[in-house]
């Protein structure tokens, strides 16, 4: 008898923890994980903020749909820039993120306007890419 009643309990306990469901919701993706085409002037971009909250530097962010405005630095690697480490800094870019959607960032090299002082006419962030991707947040 107490056998089965420690039975019951248990189916009990089980049942309750199946009805809990988890709630999973859709995202899109922000990556910096592939490179970009150098030979169309296209750099790596490290996202240092993401809306007011600064983000710790990682390939891929998961965000739920609508928009955002990124910080981003780039990383010119180009013999022709003529800007010093000083003078480089970061650009905004504002990302409308939807569902299921891979938002791959780039920093567009303006080989034109390699160096202007301090100027950062130098460089664009931009997406370079958008790809499908099966994407879930809980």
């Amino acid at each position: 008898m107490v056998r089965a009643g420690w039975s019951a309990a248990l189916v009990l306990a089980l049942a309750g923890c199946a009805s809990q469901t988890e709630v999973v919701q859709p995202c899109g993706e922000l990556s910096t994980f592939h490179q970009p085409p150098q030979t169309q002037d296209l750099f790596k971009v490290i996202v240092t903020r993401i809306d007011d909250n600064n983000v710790v530097s990682k390939p891929t962010y998961k965000l739920a749909p609508g928009t955002y405005q990124l910080r981003l630095v780039e990383l010119i690697d180009d013999p022709r820039l003529s800007v010093t480490l000083r003078n480089r800094g970061y650009k905004d870019l504002t990302v409308t993120v939807e569902a299921g959607v891979r938002y791959h960032l780039a920093a567009q090299f303006n080989s034109d306007k390699r160096y202007q002082g301090v100027s950062r006419q130098y460089w664009d962030p931009i997406v370079w890419r958008e790809s499908p991707t099966e994407c879930t947040m809980k």
